[in-house]
């Protein structure tokens, strides 16, 4: 078919795909999004998935989503509504006993097994919070680069570090040794350092493992715990919420704010590969064999997708094509659509009420997450694993029949590849029946309140979504993976090593979950580059 000329083609209509998009067309560019499935989103979606029910397919709760991003955007113009959960967390620890996390309850809850663990408490999440506040700051910037060339290649990103460092040099000692723990410890020695009972470390570990496959004694796991503290919704720092209409609300919104601008948004148009002339990335070309021309492109990827299938290796460095097959992807989740003929009831706290609304987490002390790694690690899966269950249905009667309910079970601690040859097609089912019965223990009767489910393993999240290993951060958050590191060192402001071609995915900083942030950056990237050309070549938009 005949070329289309554009600015800006983007590979992937996820939601850093959308988010650049949108700021791209905004400030006047021409911009076609091209996305594999029939439906933009990524893993933002919802669907259908038993008569009657919907849910959010893949990621599944509200809190990373950057505030800047939504007000530009202008979101909830465009129909997005978040509501906080009523409490943020409730753990099960046993048929007997229970542990409620949220504002004006946590501090009286980690009294009831340590006193000394609540006067702590305050502290610590003063002194995370030191850390966090600094680290959100940068969310929206663009990492220093290292760079090869003379003094002018280097001046800016110099200029970078020297506000880099202003940040850091204005934390005091004590929260500069905290942001090298956090940034170097595994989750357990940084919490074992600070409390005493089971379960306010497992309140607190229980993030290092999101989305992590790894023990919360790995080092490096405290990062882990600390990306998922930079959230807020509705303004409140640390909430967590729900989108109503599920999280594929946020990416209608967006591609809703996207049209506003003039995005042009194509379905169904799985990408063949990205068109280079002269070493330099001009467009694209689809799988029905469309192509589309353009000044740049964004890939919104995961890094090993795009430079595996889609570019041409002879126009990459052979060292960078290296690592970016060493990038570690595998975040060891098995995710669970269930839907129920009434809620649960669990032997700890029988009745209906708020905990049900919150994060319900089945992980009751660190050492149960390591048992559950180490023998996912040896066998495939835990027999013991770590589940996360969410039933929206409670703050959004939208999304099941009258009466009805759906869950989000989100488990952690399944091999990204089965060991021994196995197949995740042949263990589905058997694993997705454990991750009922975990449930089941806790709450009976829950198994047999299932009426329909949907399960997706490590394989099936890769295959659906494009996420490597299932992984849900498009790789590890690991220190070698990390900032001026993302994906690999020399590249993590976004322009890949091919000229006119971007990162624009959460491969890029500042990483995983449904934020906004790379999209952002790498629009304004982007922008800088495309004015500086045209300011250099007046033509340069038709010879593109």
């Amino acid at each position: 078919m005949a070329g289309t000329d554009h600015d800006v083609v983007i590979l992937g209509g996820g939601h850093n795909g959308l988010v650049c998009a949108f700021y791209l067309a905004r400030a006047g560019l021409k911009v076609v999004v091209l996305e594999r499935r029939h439906v933009v989103g990524g893993a933002a979606v919802t669907e259908a998935f038993h008569p009657g029910f919907r849910n959010s397919t893949a990621s599944y709760t509200v809190s990373l989503l950057n505030p800047t991003v939504i007000a530009e955007m202008e979101l909830a113009r465009h129909g997005l509504r978040v509501v906080e959960r009523r409490m943020s967390n409730f753990l099960p620890l046993s048929q007997t006993e229970r542990f409620f996390a949220g504002p004006g309850l946590t501090q009286a809850e980690v009294a009831r097994f340590s006193v000394r663990d609540a006067e702590r408490l305050p502290e610590y999440e003063r002194r995370l919070e030191t850390v966090a506040g600094v680290l959100r700051a940068l969310i929206l910037t663009v990492p220093p680069n290292v760079v090869e060339g003379g003094w002018r290649e280097a001046l800016s990103e110099l200029l970078k570090s020297a506000g880099l460092a202003r940040r850091i040099g204005g934390l005091s000692t004590e929260a500069r040794r905290d942001l090298l723990d956090l940034f170097t410890k595994s989750a357990g020695d940084w919490l074992d350092g600070w409390f005493e009972s089971d379960p306010v470390k497992a309140l607190f570990g229980f993030d290092s493992v999101v989305g992590n496959y790894a023990s919360p004694y790995t080092p490096g796991s405290a990062y882990v715990l600390l990306h998922h503290v930079f959230g807020e919704v509705n303004g409140k720092r640390g909430a967590w919420g729900h989108a109503i209409g599920g999280m594929g609300a946020i990416t209608q919104a967006m591609a809703s704010a996207c049209a506003a601008v003039g995005v042009e948004l194509r379905t169904d148009s799985p990408v063949a590969q990205v068109l280079t002339q002269g070493g330099r990335a001009v467009g694209a070309v689809t799988e029905a064999g469309e192509t589309f021309r353009a000044r740049a492109v964004a890939s919104n990827l995961h890094p090993r997708l795009l430079f595996d299938r889609l570019v041409d290796p002879a126009v990459t460095p052979p060292d960078f094509r290296e690592r970016i097959g060493r990038y570690v992807s595998g975040s060891g989740t098995f995710r669970m659509n269930v839907a129920l003929s009434d809620l649960p009831r669990f032997s700890c706290e029988p009745g209906p009420g708020d905990h049900l609304t919150a994060g319900i987490i089945v992980a009751p002390s660190l050492d149960y997450m390591d048992r559950a790694h180490a023998e996912a690690r040896l066998n495939g899966w835990s027999s013991r694993p770590v589940v996360e269950m969410l039933i929206p249905s409670t703050l959004d009667d939208s999304l099941a029949p009258p009466g009805a309910h759906v869950a989000s079970l989100f488990c952690q601690h399944v091999a990204p590849t089965l060991p021994g040859g196995r197949s995740w097609d042949e263990a589905r089912e058997t694993v997705a029946d454990l991750m009922i019965e975990t449930v089941d223990r806790l709450a009976p009767g829950f198994k047999a309140s299932v009426v329909g489910r949907v399960s997706l393993s490590p394989l099936d999240l890769e295959r659906r979504f494009g996420l490597v290993g299932g992984d849900i951060f498009h790789g590890r958050l690991t220190l070698d993976q990390l900032f001026s590191a993302r994906p690999v060192l020399g590249h993590a402001d976004h322009r890949m090593p091919v000229p006119g071609l971007y990162l624009c995915g959460s491969g890029a900083h500042p990483g995983g979950g449904v934020t906004g942030a790379p999209g952002r950056n790498a629009a304004g990237v982007i922008l800088k580059d495309l004015k500086r050309q045209t300011s250099a070549t007046p033509m340069a938009r038709n010879s593109a």
